[in-house]
């Protein structure tokens, strides 16, 4: 290359360098996504991964059906005289049961995420904060749907009779709402905690109590008084029995209350310090 053709480049260069600045400086940057838009991408994408991973909704077909299927013929003859009878009272608790339950998968997502690194490439994005969150937690919601309507399906089978449709679908909406405010503690012990391990072993020791020492399987009047107080205000038996007054057309007004005051004050209690611990993470 001559000597001409070099000097014109090196005087090209720093045109051409100036010219693309200018060219990145007078485009308008991207809008920044809304809360809703970005939580909703969030949601979606953990949608996407139950499409790749099938495996996942295990929980939410099989887990529920044997559930209904056991405790139905195991416990039906000596509690109600037979398996159509108990049905009727088991199934709403057995949706609750189910439900509550697989909540703690909500942690053991995030938590794995955490161990991937993922969430780094997150708090690096410029979008709100809490959207990463919200998004895993919408997301579970839909496999909460998905467990209420197999159990639904199987209980219809067996002989559940609910008094009307929407009846059932307000059943099932309040135990969403309540899902999704209870999914926030285990989200919190998903950035808490180490590994996924400790998450489900945790989660286990504070599900068993609630869920079995609960008006699910049977009434509280059967118990004794000192199992009743605990009974009787256990989040689990309000919301169980908010679902099943609902679900046979009736209007649990106190119930119904409850289920949402404990939705409030989990949501409340536990989101600001989740998001504590995702900022510091």
């Amino acid at each position: 290359m001559s000597t001409a053709t070099t000097t014109e480049a090196q005087d090209l260069a720093p045109v051409r360098t100036e010219s693309l600045a200018e060219l990145l400086i007078s485009k308008d940057r991207p809008q920044r996504p809304s809360a809703l838009s970005a939580s909703l991408t969030f949601g979606w994408r953990a949608i996407l991964k139950i499409k790749h991973v099938p495996e996942q909704l295990f929980d939410v077909t099989a887990f529920p059906i044997m559930m209904v299927l056991m405790y139905t013929y195991l416990f039906g003859g000596a509690l109600a005289g037979s398996p159509r009878e108990y049905i009727q009272y088991l199934l709403p608790g057995i949706l609750v049961m189910s439900v509550v339950m697989i909540t703690m998968y909500t942690g053991v997502s995030v938590n794995t995420d955490i161990e991937k690194g993922v969430f780094d490439r997150f708090r690096s994005l410029p979008i709100w904060r809490p959207s990463t969150l919200v998004g895993y937690l919408l997301g579970d919601a839909l496999r909460y749907a998905m467990a209420s309507a197999v159990m639904l399906t199987v209980g219809v089978i067996l002989g559940f009779r609910p008094d009307n449709a929407l009846g059932v679908l307000g059943g099932v909406l309040l135990l969403l709402v309540f899902a999704f405010a209870f999914s926030w503690v285990w989200t919190m012990f998903g950035l808490l905690l180490r590994t996924e391990k400790s998450v489900m072993g945790v989660s286990m020791m504070v599900l068993f109590p609630l869920t079995f020492l609960s008006d699910i399987f049977v009434k509280p009047q059967t118990m004794p008084g000192w199992l009743q107080a605990f009974v009787n205000n256990n989040p689990v038996t309000h919301v169980a029995s908010g679902v099943r007054g609902l679900m046979a057309g009736e209007w649990p007004g106190a119930d119904i209350a409850w289920s949402l005051g404990w939705a409030g004050l989990l949501v409340a209690v536990f989101g600001p310090v989740t998001m504590r611990l995702y900022n510091r993470k």
